[in-house]
């Protein structure tokens, strides 16, 4: 071979070696979502070798604590595992950040997730160990490729989400040592592949859901150290299952029965009764069995000790009782036995002597076995008159506290009736509220006994504002002298609502007071509930009502008037910059997109912060207020359960479920104008339906977009970005209202392109 030929060999293998790396290159989308995952987990030191975005992710690793594999361009394994962490029996966590153990305040898992998505090929995902907090969301179930799910040892927490059981290419799901507090989803069904499910360490409540049994792929169950009640129900369908770990929990069924193949087997600190069913002894492959710390009863199964593969058996601490058999036989794998605290009596079986055989260790304490057995009670303690006994003397315990407490009960049931006699303030809200005309009450969107219900809001004491006092009750004297006995220099203007004043409170705090005519329809005390139901509603981007003012008598045929009291939000409305009449401030593509997220939060709070939700809430872009900071703040929310205004919607013969689907769907189709403004400028989006076509229809062409779309944003805005936002609102404004999307699944979009614009902004 000549030096020609050999510098055409080496010229042909540097160009094959040279285009396999390059192909094994990852996408720069796809390293762009990676280092936003970094910024998301707050730059752990685990992630300083993805330096920046020349850097070949898939290349390099730090071995135990992260791994990136890729295929054909795309991320398809991520493994981010951070310094090990003391399980929650060690932790103590009330759902909000901890310093140093917790990320920050600012942490969002919504966010986490929505980035995540954009790895549209990811199979493997573990993010262990990272002090993530918060609740799951919803839309994990988006990441549709993942096999393998671990989120283990982090700061999670409520229930876990329903859709995670639609993830049909889901096969392993890890959740261990967080803190899930809700029930275990019941929606898996046969067409799920899930092989490992694992919940260890958390605060499961309700029953184990049936609809596991359907899951005939599970090879193991783990949901040891949770608090799940209730009974099992015949296992012996999971036939591939090999391992089920269900310690620590308060179970309290009898034992069920079990499939073949199991190998371990944990059942202890529960509180299981009745005997231990004779198949167990026929569980050929099982190695380990733990039922210790229940109530069973009756003998043990001497076929328990002689199962073929049985190594480690421990039937402690129960109620089981008689003499062992003299021969009992053990398995040659059998390494330990623990029969300790139960009611055997009778000798040890020369097979379980360890003093015959040291490859054994055997522990027997507590029972009333003869012979030389240490520690051990007086037959009689293990006899039948002995439980009788005993279980005599705790049934006259019991009937003793039962008794104490009935007598308690009669004794405040008795000052109950006596307080309601002689003291008629003292009448219940419930009453009250059911004097108030039904239909009316449907007419204001909420029935009597939602509004009695307003004390389950579930998350708005939590997102109280410290900065703001407490809602109260003014005077009229006081509302005149914050207005200046409401001077013509202190109107702000008017709109179905009512007349709106600026005021400053005694306390140097600026306000806005409304004031709108009452609603005859409701009594004092009804009218008073409703309104402390909307003070409930505190959110950061929601305007807070901060107080109340009754002038004249409610329900009276006088005229009577209320003013609300709302904090004063000092830049203006979003629709006076769209239009340009606020010279000195035009928002760019970012900045929109930060406001309409703002609101599309504050509208999904406002539907699902308390049931059945606030739907009715007038969503315009002159509702949308911006503070110093240009924070947006939505006004004029769920007022129509004060007013005398009723909905179209609401015609005769519909039922309240129907009604209060409309009413979603028009807070939904609102909002798409208020999309369709941020977008074209109010001068367009005014026209409504009468243009809402012709602006669709350019919105569906290839180009069509440029001529339509505000030139501000056109030239500030990343053009994927954009089409995440117009796609979204063209499902907003649609004509079929089954076809709009929900206000979580807006939000998710908005998020969605706001991070799509950070990255094209280099943040």
């Amino acid at each position: 071979m000549g030096f020609h030929d050999l510098v055409l060999l080496f010229c042909s293998a540097w160009c094959v070696f040279y285009v396999g790396s390059c192909s094994a290159q990852l996408q720069s989308s796809q390293t762009q979502v990676l280092l936003q995952l970094k910024k998301h987990l707050e730059y752990p030191k685990q992630l300083e070798i993805w330096r920046d975005r020349w850097t070949d992710l898939c290349s390099i690793s730090s071995p135990g604590q992260v791994n990136v594999t890729c295929k054909d361009n795309f991320v398809t394994e991520l493994t981010i595992l951070g310094d090990d962490k003391p399980t929650t029996k060690g932790r103590d966590f009330d759902g909000f950040a901890i310093p140093n153990q917790t990320l920050s305040e600012s942490f969002s898992m919504d966010s986490l997730v929505a980035t995540l998505a954009r790895l549209t090929s990811l199979r493997v995902l573990n993010l262990v160990s990272l002090g993530m907090w918060g609740p799951l969301p919803d839309r994990i179930h988006r990441l549709y490729a993942l096999e393998h799910l671990d989120l283990s040892s982090n700061y999670l927490y409520g229930s876990i989400p329903p859709k995670i059981c639609t993830m049909e290419n889901l096969q392993t799901l890890r959740l261990v040592d967080n803190f899930f507090n809700g029930t275990i989803p019941s929606l898996f069904n046969s067409s799920s592949h899930l092989t490992v499910l694992s919940l260890k360490s958390n605060r499961l409540k309700g029953p184990f859901p049936p609809s596991i049994l359907s899951v005939t792929t599970l090879t193991e169950i783990d949901m040891s150290s949770n608090q799940i009640s209730g009974s099992l129900e015949d296992l012996s369908v999971l036939s591939s299952l090999e391992e089920l770990d269900l310690r620590e929990n308060r179970l309290e069924s009898k034992l069920p029965a079990m499939p073949k193949g199991l190998i371990s087997l944990y059942l202890s600190r529960n509180s299981f009764s009745g005997e231990i069913p004779k198949h167990y002894g026929q569980l050929n492959r099982l190695e380990k069995l733990d039922v210790s710390f229940n109530s069973l009863t009756g003998t043990a199964p001497s076929e328990l000790f002689s199962l073929p593969n049985i190594s480690y058996l421990n039937l402690a601490s129960n109620m089981l009782n008689g003499p062992l058999q003299n021969h009992l036989r053990c398995s040659s794998q059998l390494r330990f036995v623990d029969i300790s605290y139960n009611r055997f009596v009778g000798g040890l079986p020369s097979s379980l002597n360890t003093t015959k055989s040291e490859k054994i260790v055997v522990k027997s304490d507590g029972n009333c076995l003869s012979g030389s057995v240490q520690h051990q009670h007086a037959v009689s303690y293990c006899t039948e008159a002995h439980v009788k006994k005993k279980s005599y003397r705790v049934g006259i315990f019991v009937g003793l506290i039962v008794g104490i407490l009935f007598i308690i009960v009669v004794l405040a049931l008795a000052i109950i009736i006596t307080c309601k006699r002689y003291f008629p303030w003292g009448v219940s809200e419930q009453h009250l509220l059911h004097k108030t005309v039904q239909d009316s009450s449907y007419a204001a969107g909420l029935s009597s006994e939602l509004v009695t219900n307003a004390r389950y809001v579930s998350e708005a004491e939590k997102l109280g504002r410290e900065d703001l006092p407490t809602c109260r009750s003014y005077s009229l004297e006081e509302l005149k002298e914050a207005t200046n006995n409401f001077d013509n220099s202190t109107f702000m203007g008017e709109n179905i609502y009512g007349k709106l004043y600026r005021g400053k409170l005694e306390s140097g705090i600026q306000v806005v007071i409304r004031s709108l005519p009452l609603s005859k329809k409701y009594s004092i005390r009804n009218f008073k509930l409703r309104l402390d139901l909307l003070a409930k509603l505190r959110h950061p981007h929601l305007v807070s009502l901060l107080g109340h003012c009754i002038d004249g008598v409610v329900g009276e045929n006088n005229e009577a008037n209320v003013f609300l009291i709302y904090e004063y939000v000092s830049n203006g409305t979003f629709q006076t910059y769209l239009s340009g009449d606020s010279p000195g401030k035009v928002f760019n593509w970012s900045e929109r997109l930060s406001v309409l997220i703002n609101v599309a939060k504050a509208v999904h709070f406002l539907h699902t912060g308390m049931i059945p939700g606030f739907f009715k809430n007038r969503l315009k872009t002159n509702n949308i207020l911006l503070n110093e900071n240009w924070m947006a703040k939505l006004s004029d929310y769920g007022l129509s359960i004060i007013s005398e205004e009723t909905d179209a919607c609401g015609v005769k013969g519909e039922s309240s479920d129907s009604w209060q689907m409309k009413m979603l769907e028009d807070d939904v189709y609102s909002f798409g104008f208020i999309l369709l403004e941020a977008l074209v400028g109010p001068s367009l989006s005014a026209k409504r339906e009468a243009n809402v076509l012709n602006v669709m229809a350019s919105f569906n062409s290839q180009d069509g977009w440029k001529q339509v779309v505000d030139p501000v944003l056109q030239a500030t805005c990343s053009k994927e970005s954009l089409l995440v936002v117009i796609s979204i609102t063209n499902k907003c404004i649609s004509s079929e209202s089954w076809s709009r999307p929900s206000i979580e699944d807006v939000l998710w979009n908005l998020q969605y392109a706001s991070q799509i614009q950070g990255t094209a902004d280099g943040g």
